[in-house]
């Protein structure tokens, strides 16, 4: 990678890895809570429902809180089935009241044996291993292992073995993995290293990356995103992912 680039990631990943990038993107989500239940469902809820304006996605992410009366993992819990009719109008774009009912379902379930959600990924995964692929894979098989689940909430989960990049996905682990100091992303999971992380394809990383010679693959997909993953390792091998905040304020820069 040439000098020029190096320099320009480095810069813009200080630039937008600070507490002022929160506000307006779907991370302020689960930054509205304290409890790590709290954060990792409404996070994980969050990256699943972020494509879009995300003016619109954070909106429907607070309409998700307030139907859950502020308190996610207490009523993912605690609900009684009479609780669960006023999800019944809830919809963003694709993701409608059947997906809604089969996360709650799946949360119940897991939650009810597990404390965190991290183990739904690191369970699959190896110390040794280069990236999460295993833990996607995995995570993929484990949310769909319930009796019954509906078919079309498949396709609001992401996997490798679909070819997909799992931005959204990979998007969520960046936020729950990475750790620094600057109060973004929240690190509250210990198991799975920051350098298996996979950075998250959206379209603004892929234009960006592409123009800056660093994807060469002519699609986008799982490969694409490995492919980016290790070219960002040639600047930081232990923390590749924190270029996504570079490669996508670069891109909604120039989209303003």
């Amino acid at each position: 990678m040439n000098s020029y680039v190096a320099q320009l990631l480095d810069e813009k990943f200080h630039e937008f890895n600070r507490p002022n990038f929160i506000p307006n993107d779907p991370i302020c989500i689960p930054h509205r809570f304290s409890l790590k239940q709290d954060i990792e469902i409404m996070g994980f809820w969050a990256s699943i429902l972020a494509w879009g304006q995300r003016k619109t996605i954070i909106n429907k992410c607070n309409e998700l809180v307030l139907l859950m009366d502020g308190a996610p993992y207490q009523f993912i819990t605690q609900h009684q089935s009479s609780d669960l009719k006023r999800f019944l109008a809830f919809k963003h774009r694709t993701f409608n009241a059947t997906d809604t009912l089969y996360f709650i379902e799946w949360f119940k379930n897991f939650y009810l044996s597990n404390d965190s959600l991290e183990s739904a990924f690191s369970r699959f995964l190896q110390p040794n291993d280069t990236n999460i692929e295993k833990a996607l894979l995995g995570f993929h098989q484990l949310f769909f292992s319930l009796d019954d689940y509906p078919q079309r909430t498949q396709k609001h989960i992401a996997t490798p073995a679909r070819k997909s990049s799992c931005k959204r996905i990979n998007m969520f682990l960046r936020w729950m993995v990475r750790q620094d100091t600057m109060g973004v992303d929240f690190g509250i999971w210990q198991q799975i290293k920051p350098s298996q992380l996979v950075c998250p394809c959206d379209v603004h990383v892929d234009r960006v990356a592409r123009k800056l010679g660093l994807i060469q693959r002519p699609k986008t997909d799982w490969l694409t995103a490995l492919e980016l993953t290790e070219n960002l390792k040639s600047l930081d091998p232990t923390d590749p992912v924190k270029y996504d905040f570079a490669l996508f304020g670069l891109g909604v820069e120039k989209e303003m």
